[in-house]
């Protein structure tokens, strides 16, 4: 059976620092490596990429520390795995222990949040 929708997901982040600076090397060296895992992996069908392969030259914004991407996936779960193997994948191989998803809650407004919530306690040197 034919899946009649798929799932497109968008990353928007505004970085602590321009991509050259000594902060971002980890996070720029590894780029390549993460955009080559989502290509290959299940579910995968297309991202938002410029001719250098992603979108680090793309400002849709007036701010050059603003970064996005776009990805679009045949499901919700093979979107998950992704995320989640991404993590684990920086984790283990990225010059930081911290991985450039899950690096911030975005609670509602009116939330009170008391401390780190278990899994998402580490903050990515990028934002």
């Amino acid at each position: 059976m034919a899946t009649q929708f798929q799932i497109a997901q968008v990353n928007i982040a505004r970085m602590r620092a321009p991509l050259d600076d000594p902060l971002l090397a980890g996070f720029v060296a590894r780029l390549e490596d993460i955009n080559a895992l989502a290509d290959s992996s299940r579910g995968f069908v297309w991202r938002l990429q410029t001719d250098a392969g992603n979108t680090t030259s793309s400002h849709p914004y007036d701010d050059d520390r603003v970064l996005f991407n776009l990805s679009v996936w045949a499901n919700p779960e093979d979107l998950r795995d992704f995320v989640y193997r991404s993590a684990e994948y920086l984790r283990a191989h990225g010059e930081s222990a911290h991985a450039f998803s899950f690096a911030n809650l975005f609670p509602a407004p009116d939330a009170a949040l008391e401390g780190p919530v278990l899994g998402f306690a580490d903050r990515c040197p990028a934002i």
